[in-house]
């Protein structure tokens, strides 16, 4: 049974760390990778190397709309479908994140963590909360 008292608190933590998670992912493609590296990785892998800057631009915004609680439900449906596209670069490398080329293991709990925050709602002190039924 849900504890209705404290599931907001408990979708503001977990908003929050998908927030900051997403910043800095979308950050390291930017600083770390740069946005040429991140596309040359994303062709080595079979995406389009033009979706460097709408991935890049989608984690740093999605990550700043999900810590202020900004449509944080859409955002997190929407990083779901993002990070399940991501984690197929990482099926054929196994379990570990430490493997090889990273293992799978991080990108699918991460799309899996966004699912139920889409599930549970906006969380606490969401500042635009998503539209009822969104």
């Amino acid at each position: 049974m849900t504890d209705t008292r404290t599931a907001p608190y408990s979708a503001l933590v977990l908003r929050i760390a998908l927030g900051i998670m997403f910043v800095a992912h979308g950050l390291t493609k930017l600083i770390l990778f740069t946005p040429a590296g991140t596309a040359k990785f994303f062709e080595s892998v079979g995406f389009a190397g033009w979706l460097a800057w709408p991935i890049i631009a989608f984690e740093i915004v999605a990550g700043v709309l999900l810590i202020a609680g900004v449509y944080a439900r859409l955002i997190a449906a929407v990083a779901a479908i993002e990070l399940l596209a991501a984690s197929t670069v990482h099926l054929g490398n196994g379990w570990m994140f430490t493997n090889a080329n990273g293992g799978w293991e991080y990108p699918v709990f991460l799309a899996v963590s966004a699912a139920a925050l889409a599930l549970l709602g906006d969380g606490a002190f969401a500042l635009k909360p998503t539209v009822r039924g969104a």
